[in-house]
């Protein structure tokens, strides 16, 4: 099995690659930045938005985890090139190849305007709070139309915040752990014919307002909760519309601002 995993060298592909190896799966790594192979991976160098790199990224692979973009705000312009027409191509060109099977990288800044609610279901429909989370709603739109269109497996991940602890309060309800995010995406990669689906990227929080039930279908089992790194975080709880929305304080910060 070949997986192509775009944005490889960036944070969440760094946390996947190594718990996404196994003995018979072959890593196809792409980036702008070469990251670091390990062992047999093969690397290939530029941007999702290159359509015949992406052509020839997409042949003779049986999965695409697309994790390329910009990974938070940024100018419209930059957000509409390199997420959202970035994303198309991705998709193309994984339907030209034949792709079967397509994990796209969504995030809790789809629904970001949503209030916090216990079990947000994850097929909620959309409601960005920024142009990143306007691009990660379309990227779930792309994927459903390239589904329904020709008949690919598409699974959209809305994650929370994956990185080796949770990054301040907040995190203690978006967080996906490590090695949470390898099992998650796992298991995504190994459901038999999911169709098309919209699940959470989270761990199985204490502080949870994500519905698990979705990936859950799909063979996710958490095992990780945030709430043991509670007693460390002394930054101040979100209020106002950060503490009543999904996306906290993306729903107040200027829009097309790189933060």
């Amino acid at each position: 099995m070949r997986v192509l995993i775009t944005g490889a060298a960036g944070g969440v592909a760094t946390i996947l690659r190594p718990r996404l190896r196994r003995d018979g799966r072959e890593l196809r790594l792409l980036d702008v930045t070469p990251p670091e192979p390990d062992g047999g991976d093969e690397v290939l160098t530029g941007s999702v938005t290159d359509r015949e790199l992406m052509a020839s990224a997409c042949r003779d692979v049986d999965a695409v985890i697309h994790l390329g973009g910009h990974s938070r705000e940024n100018s419209w312009a930059e957000t509409l090139d390199v997420n959202i027409n970035g994303s198309q191509v991705v998709l193309e060109a994984a339907q030209q190849a034949g792709v079967p099977r397509v994990i796209l990288a969504s995030s809790n800044h789809a629904v970001g305007f949503r209030q916090v609610t216990e079990a947000l279901p994850a097929e909620s429909t959309t409601r960005p709070d920024t142009f990143y989370g306007v691009s990660k709603a379309a990227i779930e739109a792309l994927g459903s139309l390239y589904h329904s269109r020709f008949g690919m497996d598409v699974i959209c991940v809305r994650i929370g915040s994956c990185f080796e602890r949770p990054p301040g309060v907040r995190g203690l309800t978006t967080w996906l752990s490590p090695d949470d995010a390898g099992r998650l995406f796992e298991a995504c990669l190994t459901f038999p014919s999911p169709g098309y689906r919209v699940i959470w990227g989270v761990s199985n929080n204490t502080r949870r307002i994500y519905s698990l039930a979705e990936a859950e279908a799909l063979g996710y089992r958490s095992l990780d909760d945030a709430e043991k790194f509670a007693a460390e975080l002394t930054d101040p709880a979100p209020t106002g519309d950060a503490a009543r929305y999904v996306g906290g304080p993306f729903t107040t910060a200027p829009l097309g601002v790189p933060n």
